[in-house]
């Protein structure tokens, strides 16, 4: 069973969490139970007792039926006023230039250390922001010295390995936190 991988980004994860009833969604690596970094189950799922940590591992609740959602911490929408605000940002165009400058790609979510695979790509729109995002995880590196036209052609194929990969999805979504921030910034 393939479900859908949710997302939910907020500013501190646990001002919601605190008002769910959830359970802590398990790794198991190598016979060891530990926490996921992101994701919750706000279904019955069997636990440890001793942790409260979901018992079985994410990737085989999925296939039990089990539906994990992520809540993540994105700093961003700290300085983001309302609603307005954060359509405003979000539809602005950024200037696509300052990704060409190492000091303001350092400040940015997710693609703060890739400041020369910005310079070398030059990514103009959110497509492109969304493919760099994806070429960073390890199933599409290989795709870090190609040029654009191969890079959209490969980079949403999903991996026939279990190397870790982005969906389109996902790093679309993360593309426009990055413009919000690029917009923040300017």
């Amino acid at each position: 069973m393939n479900l859908p991988d949710i997302d939910l980004d907020f500013a501190d994860r646990e001002k919601i969490l605190r008002l769910l009833k959830h359970h802590t969604a398990g790794i198991i690596k190598d016979n060891n139970l530990s926490k996921h970094n992101t994701g919750v189950y706000v279904q019955d799922i069997p636990t440890d007792p001793l942790t409260g940590i979901a018992s079985i591992d994410y990737k085989d609740a999925e296939g039990r039926g089990y539906f994990k959602l992520d809540f993540l911490n994105v700093a961003v929408y700290d300085k983001v006023q309302n609603e307005a605000h954060l359509t405003e940002l979000m539809t602005r165009e950024p200037d696509w230039s300052k990704l060409q400058d190492e000091e303001f790609v350092k400040q940015l979510f997710h693609i703060g250390e890739y400041a020369d695979l910005c310079k070398k790509l030059k990514p103009q729109s959110i497509e492109q922001l969304a493919a760099l995002l994806a070429i960073i995880r390890p199933s599409k590196r290989y795709l870090q010295d190609s040029d654009w036209n191969t890079v959209m052609k490969e980079v949403w194929m999903r991996p026939t390995d279990d190397q870790y990969f982005f969906k389109k999805s996902h790093a679309t979504a993360y593309a426009h936190a990055i413009v919000v921030q690029m917009n923040l910034l300017s």
